[in-house]
């Protein structure tokens, strides 16, 4: 037994040891339709694996834009590869892609159901977007074109605070944070063998946000320029406030968490140029900050 447990000990170390966790940056945009940036979605690949965490308007072209399929680095993003995901609020931006991520994969050929996790409401759009889409599967299920039996189902898990998911490569942790007066939006922290990520989703500024991102090695963060709220009518600048974290509060909280990496996206700057939230945060925060563009990688 001694020498089992060893075994087991020495094989844990050594796939730790291994395990390459990357961070794809499918979709850095907002609601606004900047034609640069697609909707929200974030890609966590653990040793070829990927975990989809949005999926906004676009998700599955700039999944092929870096899958090896279509020439890019990363076999996990080949098109019928994608079969999980996770959403952190029902916000339209945030999960208009779903019909394209479940049928497009299926109909590149993954064979097994689209594995779904998010707040409640989750399973009503996933039986409604079956629904919209059922001529569509009649045809390629009975009709000319083929195509797998199963892959067109949707395995919905609505979630709860704590530990929503586990396998062998990644542990999920979901965490409500504050956005307007949504009742269930969500936080994720992404645990792997070798990285912690964690990833806000919408989130006006909240201590359990922090204390989540603390520690961890990439945070990936949505926010708004102060400059640019200042902007705005009094009435939009509440509105804000209450549903989004801005630059200098999350200068505050990188500076108290302070990850390896702070990512930015989801960058709302109402005309101005983005550059100006990365130099806002940094006139407040002396970590590593970058702010994402459509497509980044990040180890």
């Amino acid at each position: 037994m001694r020498t089992l447990a060893l075994f087991v000990l020495l094989a844990l170390v050594s796939s730790n040891s291994l395990a390459r966790t990357q961070v794809v940056m499918l979709g850095t945009g907002t609601p606004i339709p900047t034609p640069n940036r697609s909707g929200p979605a974030t890609a966590i690949v653990v040793n070829g694996k990927a975990y989809i965490v949005d999926f906004g308007p676009g998700v599955v072209r700039r999944a092929a834009a870096v899958s090896k399929e279509y020439g890019g680095p990363l076999n996990a993003l080949n098109v019928d590869q994608l079969g999980i995901a996770f959403l952190t609020h029902l916000h339209h931006d945030h999960s208009s892609g779903l019909p394209d991520l479940v049928y497009t994969s299926w109909t590149h050929g993954r064979e097994k159901p689209f594995e779904l996790y998010g707040p409640p409401g989750t399973t009503a759009m996933a039986s409604n977007v079956a629904a919209a889409w059922e001529e569509d599967n009649r045809y390629r299920l009975y009709g000319l074109e083929p195509a797998t039996t199963s892959g067109w189902k949707i395995n919905s898990h609505e979630i709860e605070e704590g530990i929503v998911y586990t396998d062998e490569l990644i542990t999920v942790e979901a965490f409500k944070v504050k956005h307007g007066t949504w009742p269930n939006a969500f936080g994720y922290r992404f645990t792997t063998p070798d990285k912690v990520i964690v990833i806000s989703g919408d989130a006006a500024y909240d201590p359990k946000l922090e204390a989540m991102a603390t520690g961890a090695d990439i945070l990936i963060h949505e926010v708004v320029s102060e400059t640019a709220l200042s902007q705005r009518s009094a009435f939009w600048q509440r509105y804000h406030r209450s549903n989004h974290t801005t630059s200098y509060e999350l200068a505050t909280l990188a500076s108290r968490a302070k990850p390896k990496l702070l990512v930015l996206y989801h960058v709302l700057v109402f005309g101005l140029e983005d550059e100006i939230v990365l130099q806002e945060v940094k006139s407040q925060y002396d970590g590593e900050v970058i702010l994402a563009e459509d497509l980044d990688i990040f180890e």
